[in-house]
């Protein structure tokens, strides 16, 4: 069965599920369950141990029912190097206009992270796909509706605090998706292997980006 592009993934998917851990051991596991819950793309943080294994590994158990990336990407080595280990988008905290170049090289999605307008069209006229903004929290949902009046044309990712009270209110303001982390991968749930957890908050967000989306 032909998967739709990769953009077209994120975008249908409406969330990007972020895995930090400081304990790479079951995230495999934690990827299982969070595809079972019906989010299928996956953000890996360099920042967990062995990070290129466990994107190797998790592409080895779930193939293309997952779409995976790296996220925490801070140089254009360190980019190649997820690509290469079969990252399919590369996610940074911050505007690298090499990592951007990199990635349209490889054809890969690019996701720079971008807070102030000059950041986030700076990234978007560098060929980013979708700007991550980040810590959404600081604005909230009004900050990115503000954004997105001078900048219809940019693709927006609230990051950071992203939760499940906030999470609607984000999409109606404008995002095109969701990044979310902690609040989605619990740590308590991951070093506890409670993947029922983890599985039920996939299904709450999933529900709320559908219905959400439906009005």
């Amino acid at each position: 069965m032909n998967q739709p592009l990769p953009l077209n993934r994120v975008l249908d998917a409406g969330i990007v599920a972020i895995v930090r851990s400081p304990d790479s051991g079951q995230l495999t596991e934690v990827a299982r369950a969070l595809c079972e819950g019906g989010v299928n793309v996956l953000e890996i943080t360099l920042t967990v141990p062995d990070a290129l294994e466990v994107i190797r590994n998790v592409r080895a158990a779930l193939g293309d029912r997952v779409l995976l990336g790296a996220g925490t990407v801070l140089d254009t080595e360190t980019a190649r190097a997820a690509i290469l280990a079969g990252a399919e988008f590369v996610v940074s905290p911050t505007v690298n206009l090499d990592v951007i170049q990199l990635c349209r090289r490889y054809d890969k999605l690019v996701m720079p992270g971008a807070f102030t307008p000059t950041e986030i069209l700076t990234a978007w006229q560098a060929g980013a796909d979708i700007v991550k903004v980040f810590p959404a929290d600081v604005g909230g949902p009004a900050y990115l509706k503000a954004i997105r009046a001078p900048l219809p044309q940019v693709r927006l990712m609230p990051t950071g605090g992203v939760d499940l009270q906030t999470a609607a209110e984000f999409l109606k303001a404008g995002a095109c998706c969701l990044g979310v982390g902690s609040q989605l991968v619990e740590p308590k749930a991951v070093a506890e292997g409670n993947f029922g957890r983890i599985r039920e908050l996939a299904r709450q967000y999933l529900d709320i980006v559908r219905r959400t989306r439906s009005t």
